[in-house]
C-alpha cells in the first residue's frame, strides 16, 4: 500500500511567502533592484581597478579612496547577494518538487546572467582585499560597515598567493556558468528525468529515481536489491554522459589549480580544507581515526547482514530498516514524526522544540511523494526573509524520521544565526553537518528511550548502527574514490570502466569482508560527486558526525551550561575555524587524535548492545 493511500506522507511546503509564482512581479522587482545596485558596484570599481596593479605596494594614504570604494562595494554586495539569492532559492525549491517545472527552469536560466555579472563585479574587491598590506586591511576593517567581516577577510587572505590576475579571475568566473556549472546542471537534469523499471513482487513497475530510492528503505531484502539494480541499470545507460560530466568538473578544477600554482603548488585538497575551515592536519587525523575504526563499523555491517539471515552486507542495505519491521508494521505518520522530533529537540532546550513546531506550522517543510521529485534531502534558506526550508520525500520509514531530524538540525543552525551579519552566516560544510548530526543523535536516543518492544528497540538501534556504517565506512569510501580519481585525472580523463574499477576498489578497501559486492556505479548515482560549486563533499559528513557526537557527549559534563555553549558554538561557525571553535566552546584540541578516538570509543558499547538485540532476534 502506498504512502499516499494510508496518509503517511508529508505535506507540501508553502513558498508563497517569498513569491507567488516563478514569473511574478516581485521577482522582476528584485532583479531590477539587483541590476541597479550592480551598476553602482561598477561605478565604485572604477575607483578600485586602477589601484589593483600596484595594490601590494600601496600606502594607507594613497589607498584612502580605494578603501572607501571597497567598503561601499561590500555593502552593496550583501544586498545584491540577497536579491539574486532569493529567487534562486525559489527556483531550486520549485525544480526539486517538479524537475520538469518549465517556469522555474526559465527563472533559473535567467538568473545565470545575473550571477555571472555579480561574480565578475565582485572580483575587484576580492583582489583588493587579498593583495593590499595588513595595515590597509586594518583600516578597511575599522568601520561599522566592515568590522563584522574580519574573520572572512583574514581567512581568505591565507590563500592570497594562489590568486590569478583580475583579468584571469574575471575570465574564469565568466566561463564557469557555461563550463563547470553547466556539467553540474546537466547531471541534475538527468537525475530528475531518469526512470527505473523495478521488479516489485512479481510486477515490473516504472517509476522516478526518487520513488525507486524510497524502495531502498523497504524491509524486504529482495525489493531493496531489485531497486538498487534498477537504479544502477538506469544510470548504466547514462555512464558516458556521467563520465563526461565528472571528468570535466574535475578537469576544470585541476587546470585551475595548475594555473594558481605560480608561487607554490596547489593540491586538490587545499581548497576543500580551506573552504571547510579545517587544517589538512585535522583532516588527516580524522581520516586516520576513521581507518582505525573500520573493524568496529564492519562489525556493525555484518550484524545488520546477520539480522537479515545473510553472511554479507549488500550495497542495497545502506538504508534498510530493521528486518523485524515488516509490511504489517505501522509506518510513522508525518505528524507523529514531527511531534517525536519536537519532543527530542525540546529535551535539549525548549526553544529547540518550539522551532520544530514553527517549521511545521508555517509549512516550511516539503515531504510529499512525487514521480518528478528529485531524490535526496536538503535544507536551504531564503536570504531576504532569513527563513529556512527543508526538502525531502517522507514515506513513513524510521530512516525518514532520522532524515527529517537531520535536516531540521540544519534549519535550526540557520535560524540561530539569522540576526548575524551576512558575512558571519556562511560556514564550512564540516561545521554545517554538526547541528544536523546532533539532531539525528538526540532523536535516536529519544526513540530508544520510548521503545516498548524488542522490535522497536532494534529499529532505533538499527538506525544508530546504520549511521556508524554510513559515516565511518561509506563516507570514507567516497573520499577514497574521489581522491584516487583526482590523482588519476591529473594525467587524463577516465573511461566509465576505469571509474567503475576505482569505485569498486574503494568499496572493497573500506567495507572489507563485510561486503557481498561493491557498487561500481556509485560514482554515477551519487549527486555529491557532481556538485560543481565544491569538491570532496564527503569528509565534512564524517567530521560532522564524529564532532557532533563529541558535542553530544558534553551534555553531561557541561550540565546546565550545555545549551548556551551549544548555541554559542553554532553562532560562531561563520566566524571561526573549526579548531578555534572547538577550543573556545568545548575546551578540546581537534587537531589531535585523542578527541576523535574518545568519540569513537563511545560507539563501542552501542555496537555491543546492538549485537545483543540482533542475537535475540535471530535466536
Amino acid at each position: 500500500m502506498s504512502a499516499e493511500n494510508i496518509g503517511v506522507q508529508g505535506v507540501a511546503w508553502d513558498l508563497s511567502s517569498e513569491y507567488e509564482s516563478a514569473d511574478c512581479p516581485a521577482i522582476d522587482s528584485d532583479l531590477s533592484a539587483a541590476s541597479e545596485l550592480m551598476d553602482q558596484m561598477k561605478q565604485h570599481n572604477l575607483v578600485l581597478l586602477p589601484l589593483l596593479e600596484r595594490a601590494e605596494g600601496l600606502g594607507v594614504e594613497e589607498a584612502t579612496g580605494g578603501i572607501e570604494a571597497a567598503r561601499e562595494i561590500h555593502r552593496i554586495s550583501e544586498e545584491v547577494r540577497s536579491l539574486i539569492g532569493n529567487p534562486d532559492s525559489y527556483a531550486d525549491c520549485r525544480m526539486s518538487v517538479d524537475s520538469q517545472d518549465e517556469a522555474a527552469q526559465v527563472l533559473s536560466g535567467q538568473l545565470q546572467s545575473y550571477q555571472k555579472r555579480f561574480s565578475e563585479l565582485s572580483q575587484p574587491l576580492s583582489q583588493f582585499l587579498d593583495l593590499v598590506s595588513a595595515e590597509i586591511i586594518e583600516v578597511y576593517l575599522d568601520h561599522e560597515l566592515t568590522k563584522s567581516t574580519r574573520f572572512v577577510v583574514e581567512h581568505a587572505r591565507k590563500r592570497r598567493d594562489f590568486n590569478l590576475s583580475l583579468a584571469e579571475e574575471t575570465l574564469v568566473s565568466g566561463l564557469a556558468q557555461d563550463g563547470i556549472h553547466a556539467w553540474g546542471r546537466l547531471y541534475d537534469q538527468l537525475a530528475g528525468t531518469l526512470t527505473c523499471d523495478v521488479l516489485v513482487g512479481n510486477e515490473s513497475q516504472s517509476m522516478g529515481l526518487a520513488e525507486t530510492s524510497g524502495l531502498l528503505q523497504k524491509p524486504d531484502d529482495g525489493t531493496r536489491e531489485n531497486a538498487w539494480r534498477a537504479i544502477n541499470e538506469a544510470w548504466g545507460e547514462q555512464v558516458e554522459s556521467c563520465a563526461a560530466a565528472i571528468n570535466s568538473i574535475a578537469g576544470w578544477r585541476l587546470e585551475l589549480g595548475r594555473r594558481r600554482s605560480g608561487k607554490s603548488p596547489v593540491h586538490f585538497l587545499d581548497s576543500p580544507a580551506h573552504m571547510n575551515r579545517i587544517s589538512k592536519t585535522t583532516l588527516d587525523v580524522v581520516l586516520s581515526v576513521a581507518e582505525e575504526s573500520m573493524p568496529l563499523a564492519q562489525r556493525a555491517a555484518l550484524l545488520q547482514a546477520k539480522a537479515y539471515g545473510k553472511d554479507r552486507y549488500g550495497p542495497w542495505d545502506q538504508r534498510s530498516p530493521a528486518p523485524t519491521l515488516g509490511d504489517d508494521d505501522r509506518p510513522i505518520p508525518y505528524a507523529e514524526a514531527l511531534e517525536l522530533i519536537a519532543n527530542a529537540y525540546r529535551s535539549v532546550d525548549p526553544t529547540m522544540g518550539e522551532f520544530v513546531e514553527m517549521m511545521a506550522e508555517r509549512k516550511w517543510i516539503e515531504g510529499t511523494v512525487g514521480s518528478r521529485k528529485r531524490p535526496g534531502a536538503y535544507c536551504t534558506a531564503f536570504p531576504k526573509s532569513r527563513t529556512p526550508r527543508v526538502y525531502m520525500t517522507y514515506t513513513g520509514g524510521t530512516s525518514d524520521v532520522i532524515t527529517l531530524a537531520h535536516e531540521l538540525g540544519h534549519a535550526f543552525h540557520s535560524w540561530t544565526m539569522r540576526d548575524l551579519p551576512d558575512s558571519q552566516q556562511s560556514y564550512g560544510m564540516s561545521l554545517a553537518e554538526t547541528a544536523s548530526t546532533f539532531g539525528e543523535t538526540i532523536v535516536r536516543d529519544a526513540l530508544l528511550e520510548r521503545a516498548e518492544t524488542p522490535s522497536e528497540e532494534l529499529a532505533i538501534a538499527w538506525e544508530e548502527t546504520g549511521a556508524l556504517i554510513s559515516f565511518v565506512l561509506n563516507i570514507p569510501t567516497r573520499f577514497e574514490f574521489e581522491k584516487n580519481f583526482y590523482q588519476a585525472r591529473e594525467e587524463r580523463p577516465l573511461r566509465p570502466d576505469e571509474l567503475k574499477e576505482l569505485m569498486s576498489q574503494a568499496w572493497q578497501k573500506w567495507y572489507g569482508e563485510s561486503l557481498s559486492e561493491p557498487d561500481p556505479l556509485f560514482w554515477a548515482n551519487k549527486l555529491h560527486f557532481f556538485i560543481s560549486e565544491l569538491s570532496f563533499y564527503n569528509f565534512p559528513y564524517l567530521f560532522g558526525y564524529l564532532f557532533s557526537l563529541g558535542v553530544y557527549a558534553k551534555r553531561l559534563s557541561f550540565g546546565d551550561e550545555f545549551f548556551p555553549r551549544y548555541e554559542g558554538l553554532l553562532r560562531d561557525t561563520g566566524r571561526m575555524t573549526a579548531e578555534d571553535l572547538a577550543a573556545k566552546h568545548l575546551d578540546v584540541d581537534i587537531s589531535q587524535a585523542d578527541f576523535w578516538r574518545d568519540t569513537v570509543a563511545m560507539l563501542q558499547p552501542r555496537v555491543d548492545h546492538f549485537e545483543k538485540l540482533v542475537n535475540d532476534v535471530t535466536g
